[in-house]
């Protein structure tokens, strides 16, 4: 028996684990970007005379540059430059999660031992899980040039869109393949692959920002920086634009390398450790931990940071992007009128980003929520209750983590906006106040998806995690950034809590809509909660 012996099985039982997860992924990334793709085509297709403008507007501006590379006047390409690197980072996250749940957290679980205990060899879980991660790689790469061509794009860009999306989630499978062996939990091993993640996005962002422009302004050379990142690769494959494709080759290297060294740290530690030792808790306590809402906050405190440092810097470049936006005029301007509901260009601009901002929140308000079913399936649970906590106390304990976080990356994204903004085109106090209303009354809109997410979970806790996704991805894309671009009739669109939302500082507060969603919340809280008193709980197996 040879260390990879067992992989074809195992290979078949990560396929079976994953069969809903894995496909959900692929096809909700593929609608996203066949949406946006048919949304962009549209809009340019009856104002054909914005394209040119839009491109000069993304390559001179630095801040822009920050979300990716535009190369010449194309409806693909423009289309890449606003969903390029939102794709990017999900086709990463998915590699880490697949190499990651495969792996350290089997080893957590104990299934590994029982794995080992047949004929099985040392490397055969780190081989399936890195297989299974590579090819969901390479079938999103056709998948995602399938969504553009059927949205009118020319299949040899869309085929090359598709492969720079995928080359990046190739080599973040290779970075999981280290990290799973360098931290012994899989919240460890998932932190780290995610701070590679955040240090790729600033070496491309800062490489793209520094980056040199051809004289007819089409054209964004990137600096060195951008090389050192597998987004800067990403971004330089050019689709639309040149459809350069040794970026590609050079992704595979990468990844065959990484994987190759996760291999050999795989052979030099034991099976449920990390080669980095633990570090040595504290001998006694806080006392912030003897409360559910305590421990709910330690777990998810090193998360809240990383989006609080993520907001805080979009907040920075949107805020300075003010002075560009305000120059806009005529049909130019059309998109932010819409999106943003009134008139006044720079009022639109900030309401729309605003909004753009508690969509994300509200991200983060599902991810952490769905951790009600992993608390409950890996028996973290059951001590708790255990002791003096109900089962109530304990989902009220996520909720008020998760309203309370939510509010705190909204302030933390609207002061950052205020800043940069009010140096831009002048306000100060004015439009910080203006920003931070704007930012909290997403809140309502925030609680009311969260709401539903804990309902899902609480009552269909076997597949709650895909369904929870999934109601996300339907309220971004039928609510007010996507739904009327696409044409959907006013019911659809009214089914996202955010499309009942008042786009402030654009429009004044309007109290109504707020204490609906309020109440809505509530009543779906209240129907968890019940769900949660009245059933048996999902023990692990």
């Amino acid at each position: 028996m040879n260390g990879f012996t067992g992989t074809p099985r195992l290979v078949r039982l990560a396929l079976r684990r994953d069969r809903f997860v894995l496909p959900a992924w692929l096809l909700g990334m593929a609608a996203f970007l066949a949406a946006t793709t048919a949304m962009f085509e549209d809009s340019y297709t009856r104002h054909p005379e914005l394209l040119v403008p839009d491109t000069l507007i993304v390559v001179e501006n630095p801040g822009m540059r920050v979300l990716g590379l535009v190369t010449g006047p194309s409806v693909g390409g423009y289309t890449m430059h606003r969903d390029g690197l939102t794709l990017m980072v999900l086709a990463a996250v998915l590699s880490v999660l697949t190499v990651v749940r495969h792996t350290r957290q089997a080893e957590e679980l104990g299934r590994e031992e029982v794995l080992a205990s047949g004929v099985v060899g040392r490397y055969a879980s780190l081989a399936a899980a890195v297989l299974v991660a590579a090819a969901a790689d390479v079938v999103l790469a056709p998948l995602l040039g399938l969504a553009m061509v059927v949205a009118g794009q020319p299949v040899a860009g869309s085929m090359a869109a598709g492969a720079s999306v995928a080359l990046v989630g190739l080599v973040f499978t290779g970075v999981a393949a280290i990290t799973v062996q360098l931290s012994s939990t899989t919240r460890g091993a998932t932190g780290t692959a995610s701070a590679v993640l955040g240090v790729s996005f600033l070496l491309a962002a800062l490489g793209n920002m520094l980056g040199t422009v051809d004289s007819a302004a089409l054209r964004v050379t990137s600096a060195w920086p951008a090389w050192l990142s597998p987004i800067g690769w990403g971004q330089q494959v050019r689709p639309y634009g040149g459809d350069s494709w040794w970026p590609v080759g050079l992704a595979v290297l990468v990844a065959a390398a990484l994987v190759g060294v996760g291999v050999v740290l795989c052979g030099r530690r034991d099976v449920g450790s990390g080669l980095w030792p633990e570090r040595t808790g504290a001998a006694h306590a806080s006392h912030a931990l003897l409360s559910p809402t305590g421990l709910v906050w330690r777990l998810q405190r090193s998360a809240l940071v990383g989006w609080a440092v993520a907001m805080l810097g979009f907040g920075l470049v949107f805020g300075a992007l003010s002075e560009q936006v305000q120059g806009l005029t005529g049909d130019a301007a059309e998109w932010y009128e819409t999106f943003g509901g009134d008139v006044d260009v720079l009022g639109a601009y900030w309401a729309s980003m605003v909004q753009i901002a508690g969509t994300a929140v509200a991200g983060y308000v599902v991810a952490l929520l769905v951790r009600l079913h992993h608390d409950e399936s890996q028996g973290v649970l059951e001590p708790v209750l255990a002791g003096s906590v109900s089962r109530l106390r304990w989902l009220g304990a996520y909720a008020v983590n998760a309203l309370v976080g939510a509010a705190l990356l909204m302030l933390v994204f609207a002061g950052a906006m205020a800043a940069t903004g009010a140096a831009a085109v002048g306000g100060g106090a004015e439009l910080a106040g203006d920003l931070l209303a704007a930012a909290l009354v997403q809140l309502p809109a925030i609680a009311a998806l969260g709401a539903v997410v804990a309902l899902v979970v609480l009552v269909v806790p076997r597949i709650a995690v895909g369904l929870s996704w999934l109601l996300f991805v339907l309220v971004v894309m039928v609510g007010p950034m996507f739904g009327p671009s696409l044409g959907l009739p006013a019911w659809v669109c009214d089914l996202s809590p955010f499309t009942h939302v008042p786009n402030v500082p654009a429009v004044p507060v309007e109290v109504v809509p707020l204490v609906l969603l309020a109440l809505v919340t509530g009543v779906v809280a209240a129907a968890a909660g019940a769900a949660l008193r009245h059933r048996d709980l999902s023990l692990p197996a």
